[in-house]
């Protein structure tokens, strides 16, 4: 995949990670051309087999995305009743869901303000990570008249939970990082000079892992959403499905060489993990 005729999104690759850096000053507006390129990246990271980690990012540290561009919304045809559309026939939805279904893992690195159409945006995201003093998240279409179009009454409750999705849409106001951490839809709240080095440590591990492990597993958990007893099924299956891969039968093998499953690698399992993504071999030791 080229990835190039971007003005908006700079884009930067490195191995299976691909960045996106978003810049369409002055504030990251969600204007008609960045949701375009937007759509067009998930269609191109959709049907490439390479990429494993995706992250996107702001080239403004005091704004992520802003909301969809109200000039523009106030432009959308109205000369017709409003009308139900079937799933999947909202393109704004459709490129939502596809940031979240993609074999890739999605991570939003979200260093500043991001609000309306931005955060549902990231909603549909595998992760999100936000700075502490800095992250406010905001959904502000209910003070002017509307309400979230974009999947936000749909997605911030399934995130957080019905009666604070009500607070956050119902009254306006920021949501600070700390608060959004609490409540599900951070992941972590980091602090400014942490959040690069621990999205960039933990793309890098995902990349280093079997990829159809993280494929499969990715997968797995997305079933979470549906019935449970269709996602044991499902896991079961895929279960079975890993253990017979040979990569996963060298990776286990080399586990127990590392001395997994002895007291001294257990205390260490973590650091024995990032062994088996490349590290020297032999048993591990407490001065590895």
């Amino acid at each position: 995949m080229a990835y190039d005729s971007y003005s908006r999104l700079k884009i930067s690759r490195d191995g299976g990670r691909l960045t996106a850096l978003v810049d369409n000053p002055p504030i990251n507006l969600m204007t008609l051309e960045l949701y375009s390129e937007l759509s067009r990246l998930s269609l191109e990271l959709e049907a490439d087999p390479e990429v494993m980690v995706f992250v996107l990012k702001s080239a403004n540290p005091d704004f992520f995305i802003a909301h969809f561009d109200v000039a523009a919304i106030l432009g959308f045809p109205i000369d017709q009743p409003a009308a139900r559309e079937a799933a999947g026939q909202n393109a704004f939805h459709a490129m939502c869901q596809r940031f979240g279904s993609m074999k890739a893992v999605t991570i939003a690195l979200i260093e500043g303000r991001v609000g309306g159409g931005g955060s549902e945006l990231v909603m549909g995201f595998d992760m999100r990570f936000g700075v502490r003093g800095q992250t406010r998240i905001n959904q502000m279409e209910v003070p002017l008249g509307i309400l979230p179009g974009g999947t936000g009454t749909q997605r911030l409750p399934r995130l957080i939970g019905r009666a604070r999705a009500l607070e956050v849409i119902l009254g306006g106001g920021d949501l600070d990082a700390e608060t959004a951490a609490a409540w599900g839809y951070l992941n972590r709240c980091l602090e400014a000079d942490e959040i690069g080095p621990f999205v960039d440590d933990l793309a890098a591990r995902i990349c280093a892992w079997p990829a159809e492990a993280v494929i499969l597993a990715k997968r797995a958990v997305s079933l979470a959403a549906g019935p449970l007893p269709e996602g044991l099924v499902e896991e079961s299956f895929l279960f079975q499905s890993l253990i017979r891969d040979e990569t996963a039968r060298l990776k286990m093998q080399r586990f127990l060489d590392l001395g997994g499953q002895t007291p001294e690698g257990e205390r260490e399992v973590e650091r024995l993990s990032r062994q088996l993504a490349g590290a020297p071999s032999g048993p591990i030791t407490s001065a590895d």
